[in-house]
């Protein structure tokens, strides 16, 4: 499942190719990718990207009239950059959004499908799709320890879980605690204080690559 880095690598990525950009229309090849009804999809099309933002581990495209595409990914969800009105052949291509400077492809390898698109309106929806954890970029160690610390959970778990860090999954837990030379089994409330320095350097160091 991509991560804060590979979210970060996405919306970098994306920026300088749809920013400003018209939005002249969205394909969408699986109805299952689809998880809003209201507002419709249609009112996305026609509309200038105003903001590309990250929530949580989702990528979320601002329009105008403060509408929202929201993407999740999940484990096997891959945007591609194709020339313009790429054509969707093969199961694994979901959907595709149509600028004039090329279409971005959703695909999804595997039987199951758990990528998601969400339409939604206003600031309020979009900050209640965020789990909630703290941004490790922007908290210091004590942040980071009192959010860890809420429960006596083993590192991996507090890791790993959306509500208390954002933008952290199993790939990249294993490499901050290899990093910080602890085990994932040690309990958060077990730490010495050392110990949590490695652990906060280590979250942002390996985060930042």
């Amino acid at each position: 499942m991509p991560e804060l880095p590979d979210i970060a690598a996405y919306i970098h990525a994306l920026e300088p190719r749809i920013l400003s950009q018209r939005l002249e229309r969205v394909r969408l090849q699986s109805p299952f990718l689809l998880r809003t009804v209201q507002p419709p999809l249609a009112d996305a099309e026609g509309s200038v990207v105003r903001e590309l933002r990250r929530v949580g581990k989702r990528i979320a495209i601002g329009l105008e009239n403060d509408l929202w595409l929201v993407l999740h990914l999940m484990i096997a969800g891959r945007l591609h950059w194709r020339p313009r009105e790429a054509k969707l052949a093969g199961r694994n291509n979901l959907a595709a959004f149509d600028f004039a400077t090329g279409s971005l492809v959703l695909t999804e390898a595997g039987a199951k499908r758990r990528a998601s698109l969400h339409v939604v309106a206003g600031e309020e929806v979009l900050r209640s799709m965020d789990p909630g954890g703290i941004e490790i970029f922007s908290s210091n160690l004590d942040e980071f320890r009192a959010a860890l610390q809420l429960e006596n959970r083993t590192l991996k778990r507090a890791l790993t879980d959306p509500r208390l860090i954002s933008g952290v999954g199993n790939a990249y837990s294993d490499e901050i605690l290899h990093a910080a030379r602890l085990s994932p089994i040690a309990l958060t409330h077990k730490l010495e204080p050392e110990e949590w320095e490695r652990l906060f350097t280590a979250t942002r160091d390996t985060l930042a690559l």
